[in-house]
């Protein structure tokens, strides 16, 4: 179970909301990067956020351009899990891989600010301000094992293959 504050965003939040293209000669320096993870869609966010916090959106989260460091400096800034109604599919897999949870589920009665709890395995995020519990489904089994190693590259360095 994880805890920590949600961070609200609205729909079709872009990869250059996550990261600005202007600042693609960071790339090769991940570290300060994600010191401005969120910028265009929240200048304070980066200053904000604090280890275990989550990113609560709309439709459409991560859409654009295939920029793997967006779900990681999202997940280096300490972001614990990304709650949507729906993600872009190459970004979904993009944040599987680099072992940042994306937990698909309404998140129109979650606010900015809200104490938020997530069970990743019994597929339930608990609303501690508000008073609700949202489900987001089961996760496949392969996607939880992936998750609980960091990414699939610290999977695959752990156990040689990966078996579905």
């Amino acid at each position: 179970m994880s805890s920590g504050r949600a961070f609200k965003f609205g729909n079709d939040i872009s990869t250059d909301h996550i990261v600005p293209g202007r600042l693609a000669h960071l790339r090769s320096n991940l570290p300060e990067l994600a010191k401005h993870v969120m910028e265009d869609a929240d200048p304070k966010f980066a200053s904000r956020v604090k280890p275990g916090d989550f990113i609560v959106a709309g439709s459409n989260f991560g859409l654009g351009s295939s920029r793997e460091h967006a779900p990681l400096v999202i997940k280096m800034a300490g972001v614990k899990a990304l709650l949507a109604k729906s993600v872009a599919r190459i970004f979904f897999r993009n944040a599987i891989n680099l072992g940042l949870p994306i937990l698909i589920c309404d998140t129109d009665r979650i606010e900015d600010g809200d104490e938020l709890e997530v069970d990743l395995k019994a597929g339930v995020v608990k609303d501690v301000t508000r008073g609700i519990t949202l489900t987001f489904g089961k996760l496949p089994d392969v996607m939880v094992k992936i998750l609980a190693e960091g990414g699939l590259l610290n999977y695959i360095k752990k156990h040689g293959d990966l078996e579905l």
